[in-house]
C-alpha cells in the first residue's frame, strides 16, 4: 500500500548519516583495526541511539571477526556492521496488515507533540494515492483544535471524516466511524486517537476501550495499531513503546520526524528491546513524505552510503 523512495529516506537520514556513518568512515577509512578503534566504534553506535545492549553486541561480533582474522580493515568493518545491523532490523514483517474483508482498521496512537495527526494525514494520502478508499475517524476529542486540524487535512486530501463535538466521548466517535466504514464499503478506516502522555493511566485505559469498540463492530479490528514515535526522542521511545503496547497492543511503529535527528539508530534499539517492527517512516513535512520501512535501505542511508541500493 506504500511506495518506497530511496532519495527521501537518504535525505531524511542525512543527520544520522553525518553523525554515525560520516564519523565511522572518518575513523575507519584506510586503516587497520585495533582494540582502541573498536572501542570507538562502540561509542559511536551508542551516540546514534542504537542502544547500549545492541552497540555492545554489534561491537562484540566485530571483535570476534577481527580476532578470527576475517575482518582486518576499516572498510571491512563497515560492511560487517551494515549486515549485522540489517539482520537486527529484519526478521519481523514490516508490511501493513490488511483485513481479509474490508475495511482494514488502522489505529494510530502516540503522545502529544510527536506529529501524530500529521502522520495520520500522511498515511491517508499514501493510501489514497495507491487507489484505496479511506475514512478518517477523529477520535482525538480531548485536545482543543485536534478535530479541526484533522478536518482540514481531510478536506485537503479529499478523504471523508467522521467526527464528534469537542470533548465528545472518543468511543462514540469510533463506534459511528466503524458503522460508517462498513456501510460505505471503504477499504481502510484510519483512527486518530488523543495524544496522551504514556504516564496518564486513565487516558491509556481509554485506548483499551477504543480497541474493544472496534473489535465488536469489525471482526479482527484493529488490524494494525501504529505507535507514532518522534525519532528525536531517543531512548525515551523505548518506554513509550513498552507502555503503549500494554494499553493498545502496538503492532508497528511509525517513526516520525526522521529528518530532524542525528539518532536514527533508535530503530535498532526499539527492535531489540520490544520486538516491535518499524513499519513506516516520516521523512519530511509534506503528506508525500512517508514510506515503508526497509531494513537494507535504512542501514545504507544511516551509514551514509553515497549511492542507493542496487
Amino acid at each position: 500500500m506504500f511506495k518506497r523512495a530511496w532519495g527521501a529516506l537518504r535525505q531524511g537520514l542525512a543527520k544520522t548519516a553525518d553523525a554515525l556513518g560520516g564519523k565511522l568512515r572518518a575513523l575507519l577509512h584506510g586503516r587497520r583495526l585495533d582494540a582502541a578503534t573498536l572501542d570507538e566504534v562502540e561509542r559511536l553506535l551508542i551516540s546514534a541511539d542504537v542502544g547500549v545492549k545492541a552497540a555492545a553486541e554489534l561491537t562484540a561480533s566485530l571483535r570476534a571477526e577481527f580476532a578470527a582474522g576475517t575482518v582486518e580493515r576499516g572498510e571491512d568493518a563497515i560492511e560487517h556492521l551494515k549486515k549485522a545491523i540489517c539482520a537486527r532490523c529484519g526478521g519481523r514483517s514490516t508490511a501493513i496488515a490488511v483485513a481479509e474483508r474490508s475495511p482494514t482498521v488502522i489505529l494510530v496512537v502516540g503522545i502529544n507533540g510527536v506529529g501524530k495527526t500529521t502522520s495520520v494525514a500522511k498515511i491517508a494520502h499514501s493510501l489514497r494515492s495507491s487507489g484505496k478508499s479511506v475514512l478518517l475517524a477523529a477520535a482525538d476529542t480531548f485536545r482543543a483544535g485536534a478535530v479541526k486540524q484533522l478536518t482540514i487535512w481531510s478536506e485537503r486530501l479529499g478523504v471523508d471524516i467522521v467526527r464528534g463535538k469537542d470533548g465528545a466521548d472518543p468511543a462514540s466517535v469510533v463506534f459511528d466511524a466503524a458503522e460508517a466504514a462498513v456501510a460505505r464499503g471503504v477499504d481502510v478506516l484510519l483512527v486518530d486517537t488523543a495524544g496522551r502522555l504514556h504516564t496518564q493511566e486513565h487516558l491509556m485505559r481509554q485506548l483499551t476501550k477504543l480497541r474493544s469498540v472496534l473489535e465488536r463492530k469489525i471482526p479482527g479490528a484493529p488490524h494494525e495499531t501504529l505507535l507514532v514515535i518522534d525519532a528525536t526522542s531517543g531512548q525515551n521511545a523505548i518506554r513509550q513503546a513498552e507502555l503503549f503496547s500494554k494499553a493498545a497492543g502496538v503492532t508497528g511503529i511509525f517513526l516520525a520526524k526522521l529528518d530532524g535527528t542525528a539518532k536514527g539508530g533508535v530503530v535498532v534499539a526499539i527492535g531489540d528491546e520490544m520486538g516491535i517492527p518499524v513499519k513506516l517512516v516520516g521523512t519530511g513535512e509534506t503528506p508525500e513524505d512517508v514510506q515503508p520501512f526497509d531494513p537494507a535501505s535504512f542501514v545504507e542511508a544511516m551509514l551514509g552510503a553515497p549511492e542507493g541500493p542496487a
